[in-house]
């Protein structure tokens, strides 16, 4: 008994050196990305602020696509691959990302909002916050694994700041790199670095949107049978986006090889398609539509405008995220939703809003957790079922295209359950 006492204390007393050194480390990712967010969002609100006061600049998006493409083309190539890089690195460390990744994708982003592209943010934290910590690699002697774990807290931390949500932040970072397979070797860094990145962002005097749920029905077999049906939706929505994404992309760079014209063409039909079809609702982030379906009822087309928007806006060359306008169109689509399924429109465009993006990013936990934080606590057990059957319905496609199968969705509900006996026979 004295002996394994022993061994314990002296495991722990040796664990500690190690903690604290990731403790720093962790400290150091947090002020940077949260620091970063915050110019980020705060640039980001004069952008859009000048935008919708001189609707006129939407005729300039081809110049300013043509811009950020030529940017991109002359000193970028080796970090145009965005998040998908990040990933890479994480699965198969090789280089130290580029710290010219901050620069142009903040103002990569900042010009696409600013002329009208239908594009998010959440990519764009995510990225300064990856490529930020990533220079802490040289500077604190990190291993390749320690490496992974250095990225994985700047993926975190970056969304956590962005969005203003720690724990979906934390899990994010751990939860997005494979398909049914989460990482908790590197639990204790995301968690700091989330939650000092959220609380260092907040010093900055930045201010996240809120949104009023208002009334959730109980918990009983009606509402279950029609958040799973919605969550079906919600899912298929999400797959739609991401496959439509991919295929846009590729035909733009099979079809336009120099690579700083795609956006310029991009530029031209979303100019076309907003003044002729009055869209300008669809550009930008759209959070003041992503209120209003938490709010009254609104067009059953809405969610579809919103995807096509931000499908030639991305495909094209546009930077920015994708998370953002899937909240758009998961908020409309749960309003669309709410009346036909006879459940509250607030409460149904917030499981749209996270479970949308669930399907798309292959993340219910983290969705789960976000609805948790922006919506109460009230939210979770619907949030859960409409994230997770979002999930199971999306398909092994994504948003990230190096997002890696480390368990398929459906090979444990394929193989569980033995076949009849008759039909053995």
């Amino acid at each position: 008994m004295t002996n394994s006492s022993n061994i314990f204390h002296i495991e722990q007393i040796a664990l500690l050196p190690s903690i604290g050194k990731w403790l720093c480390m962790a400290s150091v990712v947090a002020a940077l990305a949260g620091s970063a967010a915050a110019v980020f969002l705060m640039t980001l609100d004069h952008a859009t602020a000048w935008r919708e006061a001189h609707r006129w600049i939407i005729w300039l998006l081809p110049v300013a696509g043509f811009g950020v493409g030529m940017v991109y083309h002359l000193a970028g190539r080796s970090v145009e691959r965005g998040n998908n890089l990040i990933i890479d690195e994480i699965h198969d460390p090789q280089k130290v990302i580029p710290l010219r990744m901050v620069p142009l994708v903040l103002g990569g982003t900042v010009v696409s909002h600013l002329f009208g592209a239908s594009v998010g943010r959440e990519g764009t934290a995510v990225q300064m916050g990856a490529a930020l910590a990533d220079q802490l690699t040289q500077l604190f002697r990190v291993t390749p694994e320690g490496r992974r774990v250095l990225l994985m807290a700047g993926m975190s931390a970056g969304f956590a700041a962005v969005f203003g949500t720690p724990l979906a932040g934390t899990i994010f970072g751990l939860e997005v790199l494979a398909i049914g397979r989460i990482r908790h070797d590197a639990l204790l860094p995301c968690v700091v670095a989330s939650l000092g990145a959220d609380q260092v962002c907040l010093a900055w005097g930045v201010h996240h949107t809120h949104y009023a749920i208002g009334t959730i029905v109980p918990v009983g077999f009606w509402s279950v049978a029609a958040v799973i049906v919605a969550g079906i939706v919600f899912g298929l929505a999400g797959m739609a986006f991401a496959v439509s994404a991919r295929r846009v992309g590729a035909a733009a760079k099979r079809w336009v090889a120099y690579a700083p014209l795609r956006p310029a063409i991009g530029g031209i039909l979303i100019a076309l398609a907003v003044w002729g079809f009055d869209a300008w609702h669809y550009t930008g982030l759209g959070i003041p539509e992503i209120v209003r379906a938490f709010q009254q009822p609104g067009s059953p087309w809405d969610f579809f405008g919103k995807m096509f928007f931000t499908v030639l806006s991305l495909g094209t060359g546009f930077k920015g995220g994708e998370v953002t306008p899937l909240f758009y169109i998961g908020a409309t689509l749960g309003n669309a939703l709410a009346p036909i399924l006879h459940l509250p429109f607030a409460m149904l465009a917030g499981l749209g809003f996270v479970a949308v993006f669930a399907g798309a990013a292959n993340t219910p936990i983290a969705t789960t957790l976000m609805a948790i934080e922006l919506f109460g606590p009230a939210i979770g057990p619907f949030a859960a079922i409409a994230c997770v059957t979002a999930y199971l319905f999306s398909g092994d496609t994504g948003i990230y295209h190096a997002q890696r199968i480390g368990r398929g969705k459906h090979g444990m509900y394929r193989g569980a359950i033995a076949a009849p006996e008759s039909s053995i026979r």
